[in-house]
Protein backbone atom coordinates (compact mmCIF):
# COMPACT_ATOMS: atom_id res chain seq x y z
CA UNK A 1 0.00 0.00 0.00
CA UNK A 2 1.20 3.60 -0.60
CA UNK A 3 1.82 5.68 1.98
CA UNK A 4 1.37 9.56 2.29
CA UNK A 5 4.54 9.59 3.68
CA UNK A 6 5.98 7.97 0.30
CA UNK A 7 3.93 9.93 -1.80
CA UNK A 8 5.11 13.19 -0.44
CA UNK A 9 9.03 11.87 -0.84
CA UNK A 10 8.35 11.11 -4.46
CA UNK A 11 6.92 14.69 -5.32
CA UNK A 12 9.81 16.28 -3.82
CA UNK A 13 12.31 14.38 -5.93
CA UNK A 14 10.77 15.05 -8.96
CA UNK A 15 10.75 18.68 -8.26
CA UNK A 16 14.32 18.82 -7.25
CA UNK A 17 15.36 17.00 -10.79
CA UNK A 18 12.95 19.93 -12.68
CA UNK A 19 15.38 22.66 -10.86
CA UNK A 20 18.59 20.47 -11.72
CA UNK A 21 17.33 20.03 -15.56
CA UNK A 22 16.45 23.94 -15.78
CA UNK A 23 19.96 24.79 -14.40
CA UNK A 24 21.49 22.87 -16.66
CA UNK A 25 19.33 24.16 -19.64
CA UNK A 26 20.42 27.78 -18.76
CA UNK A 27 24.13 27.13 -18.58
CA UNK A 28 24.38 25.04 -22.00
CA UNK A 29 22.72 29.04 -23.57
CA UNK A 30 24.47 31.27 -21.75
CA UNK A 31 27.99 29.40 -21.91
CA UNK A 32 28.88 30.71 -18.78
CA UNK A 33 28.41 34.08 -20.08
CA UNK A 34 25.41 37.00 -21.09
CA UNK A 35 22.78 34.76 -23.11
CA UNK A 36 23.08 35.54 -26.77
CA UNK A 37 20.37 36.96 -29.33
CA UNK A 38 18.39 34.93 -31.69
CA UNK A 39 19.79 34.86 -34.93
CA UNK A 40 16.90 37.32 -37.23
CA UNK A 41 15.99 39.20 -33.53
CA UNK A 42 16.48 43.37 -33.50
CA UNK A 43 19.33 42.63 -30.92
CA UNK A 44 21.13 40.18 -33.48
CA UNK A 45 20.67 42.30 -36.83
CA UNK A 46 21.44 45.86 -35.42
CA UNK A 47 25.02 44.87 -34.99
CA UNK A 48 26.20 43.81 -38.40
CA UNK A 49 29.72 42.25 -38.67
CA UNK A 50 32.74 44.52 -37.92
CA UNK A 51 30.27 47.27 -36.03
CA UNK A 52 29.00 47.43 -32.57
CA UNK A 53 25.16 47.87 -31.45
CA UNK A 54 26.66 51.21 -29.82
CA UNK A 55 28.52 52.91 -32.08
CA UNK A 56 28.38 51.36 -35.18
CA UNK A 57 30.58 51.51 -38.57
CA UNK A 58 32.18 54.68 -40.17
CA UNK A 59 29.98 55.70 -43.16
CA UNK A 60 32.84 54.18 -45.53
CA UNK A 61 32.19 50.82 -43.87
CA UNK A 62 29.17 50.82 -44.51
CA UNK A 63 29.32 52.36 -48.15
CA UNK A 64 31.44 49.27 -49.12
CA UNK A 65 28.87 46.67 -47.21
CA UNK A 66 26.56 48.13 -48.77
CA UNK A 67 27.75 47.88 -52.45
CA UNK A 68 25.87 50.81 -53.32
CA UNK A 69 27.34 55.06 -53.02
CA UNK A 70 23.97 57.16 -52.12
CA UNK A 71 24.86 60.74 -53.48
CA UNK A 72 22.63 63.88 -53.17
CA UNK A 73 22.72 65.99 -56.21
CA UNK A 74 20.49 68.65 -57.87
CA UNK A 75 18.05 67.41 -60.21
CA UNK A 76 17.74 71.29 -61.59
CA UNK A 77 20.89 72.76 -62.40
CA UNK A 78 22.14 72.56 -66.18
CA UNK A 79 25.41 71.16 -66.34
CA UNK A 80 26.00 70.27 -63.10
CA UNK A 81 22.53 67.99 -62.05
CA UNK A 82 19.15 68.60 -63.95
CA UNK A 83 16.94 65.81 -64.53
CA UNK A 84 16.23 65.19 -68.12
CA UNK A 85 12.90 65.15 -69.03
CA UNK A 86 13.11 62.93 -71.86
CA UNK A 87 14.85 59.45 -70.26
CA UNK A 88 14.17 60.90 -66.94
CA UNK A 89 18.30 60.33 -66.08
CA UNK A 90 19.74 62.78 -64.02
CA UNK A 91 22.79 64.57 -65.94
CA UNK A 92 25.88 66.82 -65.22
CA UNK A 93 29.14 67.63 -64.13
CA UNK A 94 28.34 67.00 -60.13
CA UNK A 95 26.52 63.65 -61.33
CA UNK A 96 29.82 62.27 -63.34
CA UNK A 97 32.43 63.28 -60.73
CA UNK A 98 29.82 61.56 -57.91
CA UNK A 99 30.04 58.30 -60.95
CA UNK A 100 33.97 58.91 -60.53
CA UNK A 101 33.91 58.49 -57.49
CA UNK A 102 31.80 55.54 -57.08
CA UNK A 103 34.16 53.68 -59.60
CA UNK A 104 37.48 54.68 -56.94
CA UNK A 105 35.54 53.46 -53.96
CA UNK A 106 33.46 50.13 -54.99
CA UNK A 107 34.99 49.42 -58.54
CA UNK A 108 32.09 50.19 -60.41
CA UNK A 109 30.15 53.80 -61.02
CA UNK A 110 27.71 52.25 -61.74
CA UNK A 111 27.07 51.37 -58.06
CA UNK A 112 25.50 54.14 -57.16
CA UNK A 113 21.80 55.82 -56.20
CA UNK A 114 21.24 59.63 -57.03
CA UNK A 115 18.71 61.34 -54.70
CA UNK A 116 17.63 64.56 -55.24
CA UNK A 117 18.36 67.61 -52.72
CA UNK A 118 17.73 71.12 -52.91
CA UNK A 119 20.17 74.18 -50.90
CA UNK A 120 17.83 73.83 -48.24
CA UNK A 121 17.64 70.22 -47.52
CA UNK A 122 20.92 68.61 -48.46
CA UNK A 123 22.48 69.28 -44.82
CA UNK A 124 19.35 67.54 -42.93
CA UNK A 125 19.34 64.66 -45.42
CA UNK A 126 22.57 64.00 -44.58
CA UNK A 127 22.25 64.52 -41.04
CA UNK A 128 19.37 62.36 -41.50
CA UNK A 129 22.00 59.66 -42.67
CA UNK A 130 19.81 59.52 -45.92
CA UNK A 131 22.69 60.31 -48.32
CA UNK A 132 26.80 59.28 -47.55
CA UNK A 133 27.80 62.33 -49.39
CA UNK A 134 26.20 65.27 -50.95
CA UNK A 135 27.69 66.44 -54.42
CA UNK A 136 25.63 69.66 -55.74
CA UNK A 137 27.18 72.57 -55.95
CA UNK A 138 28.33 73.44 -52.67
CA UNK A 139 30.40 76.19 -51.91
CA UNK A 140 32.69 75.80 -48.71
CA UNK A 141 32.29 78.22 -45.59
CA UNK A 142 33.55 78.39 -42.40
CA UNK A 143 30.50 78.32 -41.14
CA UNK A 144 29.34 75.03 -42.72
CA UNK A 145 32.45 73.70 -42.18
CA UNK A 146 30.96 73.23 -38.13
CA UNK A 147 28.31 71.10 -39.75
CA UNK A 148 29.99 68.83 -42.09
CA UNK A 149 33.41 67.43 -43.47
CA UNK A 150 34.53 68.94 -46.51
CA UNK A 151 36.50 67.38 -49.14
CA UNK A 152 39.10 69.21 -51.18
CA UNK A 153 37.64 72.34 -53.84
CA UNK A 154 36.80 70.57 -56.89
CA UNK A 155 35.35 73.21 -58.58
CA UNK A 156 36.14 76.92 -58.75
CA UNK A 157 33.01 79.21 -59.34
CA UNK A 158 32.22 83.18 -58.16
CA UNK A 159 28.58 84.72 -57.76
CA UNK A 160 27.19 87.10 -60.50
CA UNK A 161 24.09 87.97 -62.17
CA UNK A 162 21.88 87.04 -65.00
CA UNK A 163 19.83 89.16 -67.06
CA UNK A 164 17.65 89.52 -69.56
CA UNK A 165 19.28 91.30 -72.72
CA UNK A 166 18.90 94.95 -72.62
CA UNK A 167 18.45 95.38 -68.67
CA UNK A 168 19.90 98.17 -67.32
CA UNK A 169 21.93 96.29 -64.95
CA UNK A 170 25.13 95.66 -66.12
CA UNK A 171 26.74 95.09 -62.59
CA UNK A 172 26.76 94.28 -59.21
CA UNK A 173 26.78 98.45 -58.70
CA UNK A 174 23.95 98.37 -60.63
CA UNK A 175 21.79 96.57 -57.79
CA UNK A 176 20.11 99.54 -55.74
CA UNK A 177 16.90 100.38 -53.83
CA UNK A 178 13.96 98.70 -55.15
CA UNK A 179 15.59 96.36 -57.70
CA UNK A 180 14.56 92.72 -57.14
CA UNK A 181 17.41 90.24 -57.18
CA UNK A 182 15.78 86.45 -57.15
CA UNK A 183 18.20 83.83 -55.28
CA UNK A 184 17.43 79.98 -53.58
CA UNK A 185 17.01 79.62 -50.38
CA UNK A 186 19.67 78.59 -48.08
CA UNK A 187 22.18 79.55 -50.56
CA UNK A 188 24.86 81.66 -49.88
CA UNK A 189 23.82 83.50 -52.68
CA UNK A 190 21.00 85.08 -50.41
CA UNK A 191 23.85 85.77 -47.91
CA UNK A 192 25.89 87.71 -50.35
CA UNK A 193 23.83 89.46 -52.14
CA UNK A 194 22.11 90.91 -48.71
CA UNK A 195 25.64 92.31 -47.61
CA UNK A 196 26.38 93.67 -51.43
CA UNK A 197 23.41 95.22 -51.86
CA UNK A 198 21.51 95.95 -48.39
CA UNK A 199 18.82 98.12 -50.02
CA UNK A 200 18.20 95.57 -52.93
CA UNK A 201 14.83 93.32 -52.63
CA UNK A 202 15.95 89.82 -52.44
CA UNK A 203 13.00 86.91 -52.68
CA UNK A 204 13.89 83.33 -52.72
CA UNK A 205 12.85 80.24 -54.33
CA UNK A 206 12.95 76.69 -53.34
CA UNK A 207 15.19 75.69 -56.30
CA UNK A 208 16.78 77.17 -59.37
CA UNK A 209 14.68 76.47 -61.96
CA UNK A 210 11.56 77.91 -59.68
CA UNK A 211 13.48 80.91 -59.77
CA UNK A 212 14.59 81.00 -63.47
CA UNK A 213 11.09 80.90 -64.08
CA UNK A 214 10.07 84.14 -62.02
CA UNK A 215 13.02 86.06 -63.62
CA UNK A 216 11.19 84.45 -67.06
CA UNK A 217 7.89 85.87 -65.51
CA UNK A 218 9.12 89.06 -64.53
CA UNK A 219 8.91 89.05 -61.22
CA UNK A 220 12.20 90.08 -60.74
CA UNK A 221 14.98 92.16 -62.14
CA UNK A 222 18.05 89.98 -61.65
CA UNK A 223 18.86 86.62 -60.62
CA UNK A 224 21.98 85.76 -58.83
CA UNK A 225 24.23 82.37 -57.72
CA UNK A 226 26.75 80.94 -59.08
CA UNK A 227 28.14 81.69 -62.70
CA UNK A 228 28.50 78.10 -63.41
CA UNK A 229 24.83 77.63 -62.64
CA UNK A 230 23.92 81.23 -64.71
CA UNK A 231 25.45 79.48 -67.84
CA UNK A 232 23.36 76.64 -67.74
CA UNK A 233 20.51 78.88 -67.72
CA UNK A 234 21.78 80.78 -70.38
CA UNK A 235 22.29 77.94 -72.47
CA UNK A 236 18.82 76.87 -71.94
CA UNK A 237 17.30 80.24 -73.36
CA UNK A 238 19.47 82.97 -74.77
CA UNK A 239 16.98 86.05 -73.95
CA UNK A 240 19.10 85.60 -71.27
CA UNK A 241 22.55 86.82 -70.09
CA UNK A 242 25.40 86.95 -67.22
CA UNK A 243 26.92 90.35 -66.57
CA UNK A 244 29.66 91.77 -65.05
CA UNK A 245 32.56 90.68 -62.71
CA UNK A 246 32.09 87.37 -60.29
CA UNK A 247 31.75 89.41 -56.97
CA UNK A 248 32.94 86.30 -55.17
CA UNK A 249 34.76 82.99 -54.82
CA UNK A 250 32.88 80.18 -54.34
CA UNK A 251 34.67 77.01 -53.80
CA UNK A 252 32.88 74.09 -54.12
CA UNK A 253 32.85 71.14 -51.90
CA UNK A 254 31.59 67.54 -51.62
CA UNK A 255 30.40 67.21 -48.06
CA UNK A 256 30.30 63.87 -45.78
CA UNK A 257 28.93 63.84 -42.25
CA UNK A 258 30.60 65.61 -39.29
CA UNK A 259 33.21 63.23 -38.00
CA UNK A 260 33.49 60.85 -41.20
CA UNK A 261 37.32 61.79 -41.76
CA UNK A 262 37.94 58.11 -42.82
CA UNK A 263 35.14 58.81 -45.94
CA UNK A 264 36.73 62.32 -46.33
CA UNK A 265 40.30 61.07 -46.67
CA UNK A 266 39.43 58.35 -49.45
CA UNK A 267 37.03 61.33 -51.48
CA UNK A 268 40.09 63.23 -51.11
CA UNK A 269 42.69 60.95 -52.16
CA UNK A 270 39.84 59.68 -55.22
CA UNK A 271 39.95 63.45 -56.45
CA UNK A 272 43.60 63.51 -56.30
CA UNK A 273 43.87 60.68 -58.69
CA UNK A 274 40.73 61.94 -61.15
CA UNK A 275 42.99 65.19 -61.39
CA UNK A 276 46.29 62.84 -61.78
CA UNK A 277 44.77 60.55 -64.46
CA UNK A 278 43.13 63.02 -66.78
CA UNK A 279 39.45 61.81 -65.77
CA UNK A 280 38.69 65.10 -64.14
CA UNK A 281 40.02 67.49 -67.34
CA UNK A 282 37.22 64.92 -69.20
CA UNK A 283 34.66 65.69 -67.15
CA UNK A 284 35.29 69.59 -66.82
CA UNK A 285 35.93 69.90 -70.53
CA UNK A 286 32.18 67.86 -71.26
CA UNK A 287 30.26 70.08 -69.08
CA UNK A 288 32.12 73.62 -68.15
CA UNK A 289 34.27 73.86 -71.45
CA UNK A 290 38.18 74.66 -71.81
CA UNK A 291 40.05 73.04 -68.67
CA UNK A 292 41.35 75.11 -66.23
CA UNK A 293 45.22 75.34 -66.04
Amino acid sequence: MITKKWMVSCFAFMLAMVFVLSGCGKTAQTGGGAASAPAGSPAASSAPSGTTAAGGGSALDEIKKRGKLVVGVKYDTKLFGLKNPTGGEVEGFDIDIAKALAKEILGDEKKIELKEVTSKTRIPMLDNKEIDMIIATMTITDERKKQVEFSDVYFKAGQSLLVKKGSPIKSIADIKKGTKVLAVKGSTSVINIKAKSPDATVLEFDNYQDAFSALKAGQGDTLTTDNAILYGMMAQDKNYEVVGEPFTDEPYGIAMKKGETALQGTVNEALKKLQSNGAYKKIYEKWIGQSPS
